[in-house]
């Protein structure tokens, strides 16, 4: 039996009550990757594009960092990465917590949150953040899901 992580960033809450429920349901500990500096609301007005995020996310190399570096990623064989999609990716903070340790030889499955953009290539996108890592094919949940799509999902991965 694997040991089971579910590490999260959730900028508006959608994306912890999806982790928290996707933690028990897989039989999971659950982890949240804050950043340093917690984004205001102000800060994740994608209609502004002068907003933090909207800078953020303009240049796909900038890391935010993180607020700590606890995860213990090496006490798990599988981690499930959860966040919202931003401008059709993930924040690039997601790219800052998969840098900051060494997930050599473990299974990371991603996870979305959006009420309209699809995954798309953000998967793709991650893997030279862990590129020892093994992903699986990425999950967009709804806004909206529910914990039967969560049982199905881990089905499909094996879980």
């Amino acid at each position: 039996m694997s040991k089971k992580l579910v590490a999260y960033f959730s900028a508006g809450g959608v994306t912890a009550k999806l982790a928290e429920t996707l933690a028990e349901t897989a039989g999971a500990d659950l982890y949240e990757i804050k950043p340093e500096i917690p984004y205001t609301e102000a800060d994740l007005d994608w209609k502004d594009k002068e907003s933090r995020s909207s800078v953020e996310m303009k240049d796909l190399a900038f890391r935010p960092a993180i607020a700590d570096k606890n995860a213990n990623i090496a006490d798990y064989d599988v981690i499930f990465v959860g966040f919202p999609i931003w401008w059709h990716i993930s924040p690039t903070v997601v790219n800052t917590f998969l840098e900051s340790y060494d997930f050599s030889g473990k299974t990371v499955a991603a996870f979305a949150t959006s009420g309209s953009s699809p995954i798309g290539d953000t998967v793709e996108m991650l893997r030279p953040s862990a590129p020892a890592a093994v992903f699986t094919q990425g999950k967009l949940l709804k806004n909206r899901f529910v914990e039967e799509d969560l049982a199905a999902w881990l089905k499909e991965l094996g879980l």
